[in-house]
Protein backbone atom coordinates (compact mmCIF):
# COMPACT_ATOMS: atom_id res chain seq x y z
CA UNK A 1 0.00 0.00 0.00
CA UNK A 2 1.15 3.09 -0.33
CA UNK A 3 -0.69 6.55 0.71
CA UNK A 4 -2.71 6.48 4.15
CA UNK A 5 -6.79 6.50 2.63
CA UNK A 6 -9.91 7.92 4.47
CA UNK A 7 -13.09 6.61 4.11
CA UNK A 8 -16.10 8.27 4.86
CA UNK A 9 -18.80 4.75 4.78
CA UNK A 10 -18.20 1.60 3.16
CA UNK A 11 -19.83 1.98 -0.16
CA UNK A 12 -16.70 2.01 -2.38
CA UNK A 13 -14.00 0.43 -0.43
CA UNK A 14 -10.42 0.30 -2.89
CA UNK A 15 -9.56 -3.26 -3.55
CA UNK A 16 -6.00 -1.94 -1.30
CA UNK A 17 -7.80 -2.36 1.75
CA UNK A 18 -10.00 -5.33 1.24
CA UNK A 19 -8.76 -8.14 3.31
CA UNK A 20 -7.22 -5.92 6.37
CA UNK A 21 -7.04 -6.45 10.03
CA UNK A 22 -9.36 -4.17 10.84
CA UNK A 23 -9.89 -2.64 14.75
CA UNK A 24 -13.21 -1.31 15.69
CA UNK A 25 -14.46 0.94 18.03
CA UNK A 26 -15.45 4.55 18.64
CA UNK A 27 -11.93 5.48 19.86
CA UNK A 28 -12.81 9.00 21.68
CA UNK A 29 -9.29 9.87 22.18
CA UNK A 30 -6.98 7.58 20.83
CA UNK A 31 -5.57 7.30 23.87
CA UNK A 32 -2.85 4.41 24.85
CA UNK A 33 -5.70 1.54 25.96
CA UNK A 34 -6.85 2.36 21.65
CA UNK A 35 -3.13 2.21 20.66
CA UNK A 36 -2.50 -1.06 22.56
CA UNK A 37 -5.34 -2.65 19.98
CA UNK A 38 -3.81 -0.17 17.16
CA UNK A 39 -0.45 -1.83 17.67
CA UNK A 40 -1.39 -5.15 18.27
CA UNK A 41 -3.34 -4.83 14.83
CA UNK A 42 -0.88 -3.16 12.61
CA UNK A 43 1.81 -6.09 13.84
CA UNK A 44 -0.95 -9.09 13.09
CA UNK A 45 -1.66 -7.39 9.62
CA UNK A 46 2.35 -6.87 8.88
CA UNK A 47 2.76 -11.10 9.91
CA UNK A 48 -0.10 -11.56 7.26
CA UNK A 49 0.72 -9.20 4.85
CA UNK A 50 -2.62 -7.37 4.68
CA UNK A 51 -3.71 -3.53 5.55
CA UNK A 52 -4.43 -2.93 9.00
CA UNK A 53 -7.70 -0.72 8.92
CA UNK A 54 -9.71 1.37 11.72
CA UNK A 55 -13.07 1.49 11.42
CA UNK A 56 -14.94 4.11 13.98
CA UNK A 57 -18.28 6.13 13.89
CA UNK A 58 -19.75 9.75 13.92
CA UNK A 59 -20.87 11.21 16.18
CA UNK A 60 -20.68 9.66 19.00
CA UNK A 61 -23.40 7.28 19.47
CA UNK A 62 -23.93 8.57 23.04
CA UNK A 63 -24.49 11.95 21.42
CA UNK A 64 -26.67 10.30 19.08
CA UNK A 65 -28.87 8.54 21.71
CA UNK A 66 -29.15 11.78 23.90
CA UNK A 67 -31.44 14.49 23.16
CA UNK A 68 -28.79 16.96 21.92
CA UNK A 69 -25.38 16.63 21.59
CA UNK A 70 -23.31 16.37 24.94
CA UNK A 71 -20.48 14.79 25.26
CA UNK A 72 -16.82 16.33 25.90
CA UNK A 73 -15.08 15.03 22.80
CA UNK A 74 -11.43 14.62 22.84
CA UNK A 75 -10.81 13.17 19.28
CA UNK A 76 -13.47 13.86 16.15
CA UNK A 77 -12.66 12.49 12.64
CA UNK A 78 -10.07 14.54 11.38
CA UNK A 79 -7.65 13.56 14.89
CA UNK A 80 -8.66 10.19 14.60
CA UNK A 81 -7.48 9.96 11.54
CA UNK A 82 -4.38 11.92 11.93
CA UNK A 83 -3.65 10.08 15.27
CA UNK A 84 -3.98 6.80 13.06
CA UNK A 85 -2.01 7.78 10.55
CA UNK A 86 0.86 8.66 12.40
CA UNK A 87 0.79 5.72 14.27
CA UNK A 88 1.47 4.14 10.76
CA UNK A 89 -2.20 2.29 9.88
CA UNK A 90 -2.88 2.06 6.35
CA UNK A 91 -6.71 3.65 6.68
CA UNK A 92 -9.44 4.43 8.78
CA UNK A 93 -13.23 4.01 8.00
CA UNK A 94 -15.33 6.76 9.49
CA UNK A 95 -18.78 5.81 9.73
CA UNK A 96 -21.81 8.07 9.93
CA UNK A 97 -23.63 6.88 12.82
CA UNK A 98 -27.65 7.77 13.28
CA UNK A 99 -30.31 6.01 14.99
CA UNK A 100 -31.46 3.76 12.00
CA UNK A 101 -27.63 2.73 11.70
CA UNK A 102 -27.93 1.90 15.49
CA UNK A 103 -30.66 -0.38 14.78
CA UNK A 104 -28.86 -2.62 12.56
CA UNK A 105 -28.55 -5.94 14.28
CA UNK A 106 -24.80 -7.58 15.32
CA UNK A 107 -25.30 -10.80 12.45
CA UNK A 108 -26.19 -8.32 10.10
CA UNK A 109 -23.16 -5.67 10.83
CA UNK A 110 -20.91 -8.39 10.30
CA UNK A 111 -22.52 -9.83 7.45
CA UNK A 112 -22.47 -6.41 5.61
CA UNK A 113 -19.60 -4.18 6.53
CA UNK A 114 -17.45 -6.82 8.13
CA UNK A 115 -17.27 -9.47 5.04
CA UNK A 116 -19.40 -8.19 2.67
CA UNK A 117 -17.41 -4.71 2.44
CA UNK A 118 -14.40 -5.21 3.83
CA UNK A 119 -13.71 -8.68 3.23
CA UNK A 120 -11.76 -8.63 6.64
CA UNK A 121 -8.95 -11.18 7.42
CA UNK A 122 -9.35 -10.59 10.95
CA UNK A 123 -10.93 -8.28 13.49
CA UNK A 124 -9.43 -6.64 17.18
CA UNK A 125 -11.08 -5.25 19.73
CA UNK A 126 -11.16 -4.37 23.21
CA UNK A 127 -12.72 -6.21 25.80
CA UNK A 128 -15.26 -3.56 26.64
CA UNK A 129 -16.43 -3.39 23.03
CA UNK A 130 -19.79 -3.83 21.86
CA UNK A 131 -21.84 -3.57 18.57
CA UNK A 132 -25.06 -3.79 16.96
CA UNK A 133 -28.88 -3.17 18.02
CA UNK A 134 -29.16 -3.60 21.98
CA UNK A 135 -25.00 -4.08 22.03
CA UNK A 136 -26.08 -7.58 21.06
CA UNK A 137 -22.61 -8.17 19.32
CA UNK A 138 -20.47 -8.81 22.66
CA UNK A 139 -17.01 -10.10 22.40
CA UNK A 140 -18.21 -14.06 22.83
CA UNK A 141 -20.72 -13.03 19.76
CA UNK A 142 -17.85 -11.79 17.58
CA UNK A 143 -15.45 -14.98 18.37
CA UNK A 144 -18.58 -17.02 16.86
CA UNK A 145 -18.82 -14.68 14.09
CA UNK A 146 -15.53 -15.22 12.92
CA UNK A 147 -15.75 -19.07 13.20
CA UNK A 148 -18.73 -19.01 10.90
CA UNK A 149 -17.35 -16.39 8.55
CA UNK A 150 -13.87 -17.56 8.58
CA UNK A 151 -11.91 -14.46 9.88
CA UNK A 152 -9.74 -14.02 13.04
CA UNK A 153 -10.72 -11.99 15.95
CA UNK A 154 -8.52 -10.67 18.76
CA UNK A 155 -9.69 -9.41 22.13
CA UNK A 156 -7.14 -7.58 23.77
CA UNK A 157 -7.88 -6.46 27.57
CA UNK A 158 -8.49 -3.15 28.53
CA UNK A 159 -5.05 -1.30 29.53
CA UNK A 160 -4.51 0.25 33.40
CA UNK A 161 -2.11 2.69 34.95
CA UNK A 162 -2.06 3.15 38.23
CA UNK A 163 -5.15 1.63 39.94
CA UNK A 164 -7.99 1.60 37.09
CA UNK A 165 -8.14 1.33 33.42
CA UNK A 166 -7.19 3.62 30.99
CA UNK A 167 -10.44 5.15 29.81
CA UNK A 168 -11.53 8.47 28.07
CA UNK A 169 -13.60 9.25 30.91
CA UNK A 170 -10.43 9.37 33.07
CA UNK A 171 -9.07 11.58 30.48
CA UNK A 172 -12.30 13.55 30.41
CA UNK A 173 -11.76 14.31 34.41
CA UNK A 174 -8.30 15.17 34.41
CA UNK A 175 -8.95 17.90 31.59
CA UNK A 176 -12.00 18.88 33.18
CA UNK A 177 -9.09 20.02 36.20
CA UNK A 178 -7.24 21.31 33.37
CA UNK A 179 -4.23 18.94 34.34
CA UNK A 180 -3.14 18.54 30.44
CA UNK A 181 0.40 16.76 31.79
CA UNK A 182 -1.58 14.04 33.37
CA UNK A 183 -4.14 13.82 30.29
CA UNK A 184 -1.08 13.35 27.76
CA UNK A 185 0.31 10.55 30.02
CA UNK A 186 -3.12 8.74 29.41
CA UNK A 187 -3.31 9.61 25.94
CA UNK A 188 0.32 8.77 24.81
CA UNK A 189 0.34 12.63 23.47
CA UNK A 190 -0.31 15.98 24.47
CA UNK A 191 -4.04 16.43 23.61
CA UNK A 192 -4.95 18.92 20.69
CA UNK A 193 -7.63 20.77 19.67
CA UNK A 194 -8.90 22.10 15.94
CA UNK A 195 -11.28 24.82 14.69
CA UNK A 196 -11.64 27.45 11.88
CA UNK A 197 -10.35 30.68 13.16
CA UNK A 198 -13.40 33.13 13.62
CA UNK A 199 -13.85 36.73 14.40
CA UNK A 200 -14.07 37.44 18.23
CA UNK A 201 -15.20 40.85 20.04
CA UNK A 202 -11.28 42.11 18.99
CA UNK A 203 -10.48 42.59 23.07
CA UNK A 204 -7.32 40.95 22.92
CA UNK A 205 -6.55 43.43 20.29
CA UNK A 206 -7.43 46.52 22.11
CA UNK A 207 -5.57 45.40 24.61
CA UNK A 208 -2.24 44.41 22.74
CA UNK A 209 -2.93 40.71 22.61
CA UNK A 210 -4.29 39.87 19.31
CA UNK A 211 -6.05 36.19 19.47
CA UNK A 212 -6.84 33.54 17.03
CA UNK A 213 -10.06 31.82 18.36
CA UNK A 214 -11.74 29.12 17.52
CA UNK A 215 -15.32 28.05 18.52
CA UNK A 216 -15.73 25.71 21.98
CA UNK A 217 -17.72 22.89 20.59
CA UNK A 218 -20.85 21.82 22.32
CA UNK A 219 -20.09 20.25 25.71
CA UNK A 220 -16.34 21.24 25.57
CA UNK A 221 -15.06 20.44 29.26
CA UNK A 222 -11.68 21.71 29.62
CA UNK A 223 -11.15 23.80 32.60
CA UNK A 224 -11.15 27.06 31.61
CA UNK A 225 -7.78 28.85 32.29
CA UNK A 226 -4.68 29.59 30.48
CA UNK A 227 -2.66 27.53 28.68
CA UNK A 228 0.98 26.89 27.44
CA UNK A 229 0.24 26.22 23.76
CA UNK A 230 2.01 24.85 20.50
CA UNK A 231 -0.09 25.50 17.08
CA UNK A 232 0.31 24.10 13.86
CA UNK A 233 -0.67 26.34 10.82
CA UNK A 234 -0.05 25.77 7.13
CA UNK A 235 2.61 23.67 8.33
CA UNK A 236 3.99 26.28 10.74
CA UNK A 237 4.76 25.61 13.96
CA UNK A 238 4.06 28.52 16.30
CA UNK A 239 4.04 29.15 20.09
CA UNK A 240 1.43 30.94 22.31
CA UNK A 241 -0.57 31.12 25.51
CA UNK A 242 -4.08 30.42 25.34
CA UNK A 243 -7.15 31.23 27.41
CA UNK A 244 -10.40 29.59 27.73
CA UNK A 245 -13.01 31.28 29.77
CA UNK A 246 -13.80 35.19 29.71
CA UNK A 247 -15.09 35.69 33.11
CA UNK A 248 -15.33 39.21 33.26
CA UNK A 249 -16.92 39.41 29.99
CA UNK A 250 -19.70 37.34 28.19
CA UNK A 251 -18.36 33.81 29.48
CA UNK A 252 -21.46 32.08 28.42
CA UNK A 253 -19.68 29.04 25.87
CA UNK A 254 -16.57 31.43 25.44
CA UNK A 255 -14.41 30.76 22.80
CA UNK A 256 -10.68 29.44 23.07
CA UNK A 257 -8.77 31.96 22.42
CA UNK A 258 -4.81 31.71 21.46
CA UNK A 259 -2.54 34.76 21.70
CA UNK A 260 0.37 33.47 19.04
CA UNK A 261 4.08 35.39 19.99
CA UNK A 262 5.33 37.55 17.65
CA UNK A 263 2.63 37.05 15.15
CA UNK A 264 0.21 39.65 13.27
CA UNK A 265 -1.35 37.97 10.31
CA UNK A 266 -5.09 37.79 9.08
CA UNK A 267 -6.00 34.04 9.57
CA UNK A 268 -9.43 34.04 9.65
CA UNK A 269 -11.02 30.99 7.91
CA UNK A 270 -7.70 29.42 8.57
CA UNK A 271 -7.84 25.77 10.14
CA UNK A 272 -5.77 25.93 13.75
CA UNK A 273 -4.74 22.99 15.45
CA UNK A 274 -3.70 23.52 18.98
CA UNK A 275 -2.01 21.81 21.45
CA UNK A 276 -1.96 22.45 25.18
CA UNK A 277 1.46 21.83 26.33
CA UNK A 278 1.34 22.87 29.94
CA UNK A 279 -1.60 24.48 32.26
CA UNK A 280 -0.45 28.05 33.85
CA UNK A 281 -3.40 29.00 36.11
CA UNK A 282 -7.12 28.92 36.25
CA UNK A 283 -9.23 31.66 35.46
CA UNK A 284 -9.42 34.40 37.65
CA UNK A 285 -11.96 37.35 38.00
CA UNK A 286 -9.71 40.79 37.80
CA UNK A 287 -10.15 44.18 38.94
CA UNK A 288 -9.37 46.27 35.51
CA UNK A 289 -7.68 46.09 32.93
CA UNK A 290 -4.52 47.62 34.21
CA UNK A 291 -4.51 43.69 36.52
CA UNK A 292 -5.90 41.70 33.72
CA UNK A 293 -2.77 43.15 30.84
CA UNK A 294 -0.50 42.85 33.90
CA UNK A 295 -1.89 39.24 34.41
CA UNK A 296 -1.59 38.38 30.78
CA UNK A 297 2.10 39.22 30.26
CA UNK A 298 3.08 37.22 32.93
CA UNK A 299 0.89 34.09 31.55
CA UNK A 300 2.87 34.72 28.54
CA UNK A 301 6.43 34.93 30.31
CA UNK A 302 5.17 31.61 32.11
CA UNK A 303 3.65 30.12 29.14
CA UNK A 304 7.43 30.39 26.90
CA UNK A 305 9.12 28.83 29.99
CA UNK A 306 6.75 25.92 29.78
CA UNK A 307 7.38 25.17 25.86
CA UNK A 308 10.87 25.67 26.22
CA UNK A 309 11.13 23.00 28.87
CA UNK A 310 8.16 20.79 27.49
CA UNK A 311 9.11 17.81 25.94
CA UNK A 312 7.19 14.95 23.81
CA UNK A 313 5.98 12.16 25.85
CA UNK A 314 5.72 9.43 23.13
CA UNK A 315 7.31 8.10 19.89
CA UNK A 316 3.52 9.28 18.56
CA UNK A 317 3.31 12.76 20.91
CA UNK A 318 6.84 13.43 17.53
CA UNK A 319 4.96 12.18 14.91
CA UNK A 320 2.13 14.48 15.65
CA UNK A 321 4.00 17.12 14.86
CA UNK A 322 3.50 19.87 17.78
CA UNK A 323 7.59 19.50 18.11
CA UNK A 324 10.55 21.38 16.68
Amino acid sequence: MSGFIRLAGLDQVPASLRGAMVAIGNFDGCHRGHQHVFRALKARAAALGVPALVLTFEPHPRDVFAPAPFMFRLTYADQKAEIAEALGLDGIVVMPFDLPFSHIEAEDFVTRFLVGALGVTGVSVGADFHFGYKRQGTPDFLRDAGLRHGFEVEILDMLDEGDDHISSSRIRALLGEGDVAGAGQLLGYHWFLSGVVVKGDQRGRELGFPTANTASPTGFGLLQGVYAVRAKLNGRLLDGVASYGKPMFNNERPPFETWIFDFDEDIYGETLEVALLGTVRGQVKFAGLDELIAAVNNDAAQARLLLQSTLPVSELDEKLGFFR
